[in-house]
Order: C-alpha cells, then sequence, then structure tokens
C-alpha cells in the first residue's frame, strides 16, 4: 500500500511523538530531558519505519547515502548505533574510516570517499566523511588553506554530480552546546566503557572550540546547496535527537510498507535414529 507524502509524514510523525526542540541551544529554553521509558517506547516505533525503509530500498534499489558532522561529543556515534541496531548491516553500512595512509595522502581527495558511496539497494552512512578537510583538517593544521579553499569549492559540485546520479544524499550536523559538550568530555574521563572515545587530538580540538565554529560557518556558507542542504539537529539531549534525527531522515525518502507473506514456522523433523553425543563440551562459566 502507497503513501503520500502527506500521509507518511503524518504516520512518521505518530510514531514518534516527541515534544519539538528548541533551535537555539544557547539562547532558547531547553526542553526537559526525555524519560528512558518515553525513549524506548518512540524508539521502536521508529524502528520499524526504519525496516519498512530498509526494505523499500532494497526493493526499488534506491541508493542513499547519511553524512554525520558535529564537534565531539556532539552524539553522531550513538545517533548512528540507534539508527542501525535493528536493520541489516548488509544494507546500512556505516563508514568511519581511519586517517589517511601514505598513499591516500597522495590521491586526490574525494578519491578516498568515493568508493564507499552507495551502490543500489545501500544506505551508507558516514561517522564522519570528506567534510574532514572543511573542520578538523581545518582547524587542527592537517590541510593548508588553500587546499581547503580548493575543496570547499570542489564539494558542491560533486555532491551535485552524486544527486543526479540518483544518490539520495543527506547532510546531518549535530550541535552541542559548549556546556553539555565539556560534561561529555568529563564524563569520558571517567568512565572506563568511554576512555577509548577521548584521543590526545579530542583534547586540543576541545580547546579550540571558536576555531571549529568559524571553520564551521564557513562549511555551511560554500557547501548548504539546495540540492544538498545541511540539516542541524541540536544534540544537547542525547535521545531527543536521535528520535529528531530518525524521524526527518523517514520524511526525507519516500518508502512504502511493501506487503508479506504471513510467516509461519514450519514443523521439525522428527528425530529418528539421533541421539545426544555423550561428548565432553568445553562449557563456558554460568557466572551470571
Amino acid at each position: 500500500m502507497s503513501h503520500s507524502k502527506a500521509e507518511k509524514a503524518a504516520k512518521v510523525e505518530k510514531a514518534a511523538k516527541v515534544e519539538p526542540v528548541a533551535q537555539d541551544p544557547d539562547d532558547a529554553q531547553k526542553p526537559e530531558k526525555l524519560k528512558t521509558k518515553d525513549y524506548d517506547r518512540e524508539l521502536t516505533k521508529l524502528h520499524v519505519e526504519l525496516v519498512k525503509l530498509q526494505e523499500w530500498v532494497r526493493h526499488q534499489g534506491l541508493k542513499v547515502c547519511i553524512v554525520f558532522e558535529g564537534r565531539d561529543g556532539a552524539g553522531k556515534g550513538g545517533t548512528i548505533k540507534a539508527i542501525t541496531e535493528r536493520v541489516s548491516p548488509r544494507i546500512f553500512r556505516v563508514v568511519a574510516l581511519p586517517a589517511p595512509n601514505e598513499r591516500e595522502k597522495t590521491q586526490m581527495y574525494l578519491q578516498r570517499y568515493a568508493p564507499y558511496w552507495p551502490a543500489a539497494g545501500e544506505v551508507v552512512i558516514f561517522d564522519r566523511s570528506w567534510y574532514n578537510r572543511a573542520g578538523v583538517e581545518r582547524v587542527m593544521g592537517f590541510c593548508t588553506e588553500e587546499q581547503t579553499k580548493r575543496f570547499l569549492a570542489m564539494a558542491p559540485i560533486v555532491e551535485k554530480a552524486m544527486v543526479d546520479s540518483g544518490i539520495i544524499l543527506l547532510k546531518y550536523w549535530l550541535e552541542v552546546s559548549p556546556e553539555e559538550q565539556a560534561r561529555r568530555m568529563e564524563a569520558r574521563i571517567e568512565d572506563g566503557r568511554k576512555i577509548w572515545k577521548l584521543s590526545p587530538m579530542d583534547l586540543q580540538s576541545y580547546s579550540r572550540w571558536y576555531d571549529y565554529s568559524r571553520a564551521r560557518d564557513a562549511m555551511f556558507a560554500a557547501t548548504d546547496t539546495s540540492w544538498a542542504p545541511w540539516y542541524v539537529a541540536i544534540s544537547n539531549d542525547k535521545k531527543r535527537v536521535r528520535l529528531n534525527i530518525i524521524r526527518h531522515l523517514l520524511n526525507q525518502i519516500p518508502y512504502e510498507d511493501l506487503p508479506h507473506e504471513k510467516i509461519k514456522l514450519p514443523k521439525r523433523q522428527k528425530a529418528g535414529d539421533y541421539r545426544e553425543p555423550n561428548y565432553p563440551f568445553k562449557f563456558i562459566p554460568e557466572a551470571y
């Protein structure tokens, strides 16, 4: 059964009735933190819609590319995990490239990312992307100003070619306040589960808040185009921003709920002459 754009938007909105976030993280009144039980309930509904989207992408051979950018601690990883935890990794692929090797440093800059762009029936999610050049590389001095300017001039042209080839390109910037970023960075220091997220580079980046602000502003000015706009999500509340982004991306990609045959488990075969072996299996200790 197909949905008109308005019907689908209404359905997704019904699936995630969360209070809209404030549009300015510093000046606007902050909404209350979303309760875990409310978050889990709404996320379950959105996960069902993501599975429907997955089946439609596979059925129609759609090519979807989703870019996540933002400062350290903005919540990119958690948002990506919320999107992908109930869908197939064969269709929803996450790309998080390490620092380039010596060979890659000699390539045309965007050449490194092109092999990961989606083919038919794929959703590719970039946990940071080619926009490293406009952000961390520029701020930390890993590229020259001339290289940055060249990238900012070239990126819209390349993205136009991507869109013209049939790729659905969505770009998200997660905006976190300096106070919330500081709280999250402190939590990484104190929590043994999160310490791996904190590198020496993260500490240097943390101290250069306004350099990153200038880099972000220049990136938006050059690459926020009609064919590949930037969508900004306030991420001071991690639960709320995950729901808002999933809801938004579902509304950006037209999809239908494909019909499925009713599933019924078949009967198991009878044991016949099979007998459980008397084998000394090495069972792990049941500590829990």
